[in-house]
């Protein structure tokens, strides 16, 4: 009797479970039968519309946006194309200026008509590549008795000038070059600042010997 009974239990609890299964599955496939039905619900065609619209609109400013980094690129190309070269080219200038120290310095030609005649001609050539640069839109930067500017100067030396206000630019190292709005190089300068007295020297000296 009792073993009868433990059958009829075990069959209630198997057919239980296959209920619960069967109505698992039912609810499964009504979910997916719902999210077919969404998805071939047909879209409204003023939305299909809008929907075309922002697309387009986006394909257009995207275009747009090519065009103009394209012909931004092209400007510069043609315009500052021979930047790399001008900034070589600028080693002329250095050198002939060099050549001018270097005789001006010699003092087996002080004063000699040969030294006078050669400085003449290096000056001619001087101007003639100045002449061209300036053509082709790269100037010298004007640096002398002006304020130090950053963007275009490099503070080399300070010098010590009672007569100038501090930061004025008093000497021109190496002259600097702008090729139309670009800074082609910084001119290399020294700039004044106030004289010191043996009290403020020594305790200059003083605090960079602590610090090193």
């Amino acid at each position: 009797m009792e073993k009868e009974q433990e059958k009829e239990q075990n069959l209630d609890n198997n057919t239980g479970s296959l209920d619960t299964k069967t109505e698992t599955n039912k609810t499964e496939k009504q979910t997916n039968v719902d999210s077919e039905k969404e998805e071939k619900k047909e879209i409204p065609p003023e939305e299909k519309i809008k929907e075309l619209d922002e697309k387009l609109a986006r394909t257009f400013a995207e275009m747009e946006n090519q065009r103009r980094r394209f012909e931004k690129e092209k400007e510069d190309a043609f315009e500052y194309g021979g930047f790399l070269f001008a900034k070589e080219a600028l080693n002329l200038i250095d050198n002939i200026e060099r050549s001018k120290q270097v005789l001006k310095n010699d003092e087996s030609l002080k004063d000699t008509e040969a030294l006078k005649k050669t400085l003449e001609h290096l000056e001619i050539i001087n101007k003639d590549l100045i002449s061209i640069f300036a053509k082709n839109n790269i100037k010298p930067i004007e640096c002398l008795d002006k304020k130090l500017d950053p963007n275009f100067h490099q503070a080399m030396i300070e010098i010590e000038e009672d007569k100038k206000d501090p930061g004025t630019i008093i000497q021109e190292i190496q002259k600097g070059f702008t090729m139309k709005d670009r800074l082609l190089r910084p001119s290399l300068v020294g700039v004044s600042k106030k004289t010191q007295n043996k009290e403020e020297k020594n305790q200059e000296n003083k605090e960079n010997l602590s610090n090193k």
